[in-house]
């Protein structure tokens, strides 16, 4: 049984959500304790219970003390991963993204194709957005062998959710390959997505996407910022997306939802200098996919390097997991992150 203590490194859901996942992928039970102990409310909370909930689904297993609240669970996979059609309606404007992100490399691994559909939120602060996923993560994650694709079927924003994405994952054919990126390169092109729901009288879209430009003008720069203007949604809200393209062959990104109060203005210049901030630390990937990338490099059949914008909690608490559960030997220097993967291939289950 793996045990792992849910109150080290960040103490928080990411350790829940990857935990699971990991314990899925390898198909051995798991006994997770302290659940978010030091956070201002100790548990499950239930994002992270629907987590774990979709993720015993897809695997067929066997969940005990999953309730909201709960400081200690026993999760035990079914097996491996067959394939087939899931959904799941968070209910809330609980982030779609971060639920996909859980499933992903057990997906990954499935017997057949695994179509997943999810209802929530698409666009909000402390998840991933869906255009990094689509723009930024699943092109990176191709050149390592692995085939998802994301389709915005609705967005969806805080409050209310009512998004939907939808997720065709092909199953690995072979091994994941490691990935090698220790050098950035120069900056070839930067594209981006400007959407914004129900408020094209008020140009949003537009506005957002000349700010920013007009920051990364300033630097030399010449973004190419698509405008959407979406009338599918089932309320107001806004996102911007931009990521940088390199000749080494990096994709470094950066996003900003909407919130009431926060301007289009503010919200471009926002992108803008995070983008600029992550390229000028000489990092190959951005914040986000910095840890983001973790768990597949531990699972690749070799050793995989990229250099990251900072060490954040959730950088540690992923390589902490990738070792204290799958065996993996990390080592960081500097901004150099070093990961030896164990060339995971599933067993029969």
């Amino acid at each position: 049984m793996i045990e792992i203590d849910g109150s080290q490194k960040s103490g928080s859901g990411t350790i829940v959500r990857f935990a699971v996942g990991l314990a899925a992928l390898l198909n051995q039970e798991l006994h997770l304790t302290n659940i978010r102990a030091r956070r201002k409310k100790p548990g499950l909370r239930p994002q992270h219970l629907k987590a774990i909930q979709a993720l015993s689904e897809l695997c067929q297993g066997t969940l005990e003390g999953g309730r909201v609240g709960a400081a200690e669970i026993r999760f035990k996979p079914g097996g491996r991963v067959q394939g087939g059609h899931f959904e799941w309606d968070i209910g809330t404007a609980g982030s779609t993204t971060l639920l996909a992100m859980t499933l992903l490399p057990v997906a990954i691994f499935a017997r057949d194709k695994v179509h997943l559909r999810i209802g929530g939120g698409l666009f909000q602060d402390f998840a991933p957005s869906a255009h990094h996923m689509q723009f930024v993560l699943f092109p990176f994650l191709h050149r390592m062998g692995i085939s998802a694709t994301l389709t915005i079927v609705r967005p969806g924003y805080v409050p209310r959710g009512e998004g939907i994405i939808e997720l065709e994952v092909a199953p690995v054919t072979g091994k994941i390959r490691p990935v090698g990126l220790v050098s950035q390169g120069q900056v070839t092109g930067i594209e981006g997505i400007a959407l914004s729901s129900h408020l094209k009288e008020r140009k949003v879209s537009g506005r957002m996407a000349d700010a920013c430009a007009q920051v990364l003008q300033s630097k030399g720069y010449h973004p190419r910022i698509e405008t959407v203007y979406d009338t599918t949604a089932l309320q107001r809200g806004a996102a911007l997306t931009v990521f940088a393209m390199t000749t080494t062959g990096c994709i470094i990104g950066a996003d900003r939802a909407g919130q009431p109060g926060r301007t289009s203005e503010a919200i471009g210049r926002y992108v803008a200098e995070s983008l600029l901030e992550d390229l000028a630390t000489g990092a190959t990937v951005d914040r986000h996919l910095a840890d983001q990338l973790i768990f597949y490099a531990a699972l690749a059949d070799g050793t995989s390097e990229y250099r990251i914008p900072q060490l954040t909690e959730h950088v540690e608490s992923n390589l902490w997991l990738a070792e204290s559960i799958l065996g993996a030997r990390t080592e960081t220097k500097g901004n150099l992150i070093t990961i030896h993967g164990i060339g995971y291939w599933p067993g029969g289950g």
